[in-house]
């Protein structure tokens, strides 16, 4: 099966600000599918031209890039003119799902839960986002993933820092509503929601530095909720990734609250496959290994 595959590029690096993860997602995935023999190279867009993979005699890519230009439909598109299949969703999916705020607007459209926000920018007065909002809220740049740039407002001092902090990542600000709760992740894997997982960082800080450099982080998986519920929250998972328009893979992020309400806060395109990543935990939990996780989300590569 593995010859089938042909010459398999593995974007890694590229130049978003979570190069780093990218490179430590990718070399994982790298290793997996070398060791399942198929013909797999690294390939860092930030170091050769996209055009390259064609030259190069690539017939598939697995997409290992987070961030932009490797989750925003950027990278796809290149590639849909290259005519190269690539795993994951496409263009239009992948530019939506990267976007938290129109994939607040769609999700809201067909009655999906989401936290209230408002969209901030320079002309914004933020002394009147606390009354609206609440206080503790989440201030965080639109188009960025790994928790980057993301600060938990406390104060009505503290959102003037807080917005600079994310506009100097995006232009494009949310203010958005602090859910008190269980955080808890749904990876899909084709058209199959995986076990939930359940994440207790300490003190709540399901950070940068917590999400992939510490052991501080617990998980469970499965998590532990009435079987009604966790279906309930499965389907509202899927259904959240389908009217996205999103393939492959993916993975949604929640709040769950303890009288079983819950709330969508965004959906991954590209998730981390490093060593403390949510979607292979749940593979795991799903009798799934690493290395076949791989294979079955290349399997998927596509155009269109």
């Amino acid at each position: 099966m593995a010859g089938d595959f042909g010459k398999v590029a593995v974007l890694m690096g590229g130049s978003s600000a979570e190069r780093e993860i990218s490179l430590l997602s990718g070399g994982a995935v790298l290793a997996a599918l070398q060791r399942a023999g198929v013909d797999a190279h690294a390939f860092d867009p930030a170091q050769s031209e996209l055009w390259q993979l064609k030259a190069q005699g690539f017939e598939r890519v697995f997409i290992a890039l987070h961030g932009r230009y490797g989750e925003d439909g950027t990278v796809q598109g290149a590639l849909e003119t290259l005519g190269i299949p690539y795993t994951g969703s496409g263009v239009l999916a992948s530019a939506l799902a990267m976007d938290k705020w129109r994939t607040k607007l769609v999700w809201a459209a067909v009655g999906l839960p989401t936290p209230r926000y408002q969209l901030l920018d320079e002309h914004s007065d933020l002394a009147l986002v606390a009354p609206q909002l609440g206080l503790p809220l989440i201030v965080k740049p639109a188009r960025e993933g790994s928790s980057i740039g993301v600060t938990k407002v406390e104060t009505v001092a503290a959102l003037a820092p807080a917005y600079a902090a994310a506009a100097a990542l995006d232009p494009l600000v949310l203010a958005e509503e602090f859910i008190a709760g269980q955080e808890m992740t749904a990876a899909v894997l084709g058209q199959r929601v995986l076990p939930l997982v359940h994440i207790e960082a300490p003190s709540g800080a399901y950070d940068y530095q917590n999400k992939y450099f510490t052991d501080a982080v617990r998980y469970r998986c499965p998590a532990v909720l009435e079987p009604a519920l966790a279906a309930k929250i499965d389907r509202a998972c899927l259904s959240a990734f389908q009217v996205l328009g999103c393939r492959g893979w993916g993975r949604a992020d929640l709040i769950v609250q303890p009288d079983g309400g819950f709330f969508l806060l965004e959906m991954n395109t590209v998730p981390g496959m490093t060593g403390h990543s949510l979607v292979p935990m749940a593979a795991r939990a799903a009798g799934i290994a690493f290395d076949d996780l791989v294979l079955q989300i290349l399997e998927g590569a596509r155009l269109g």
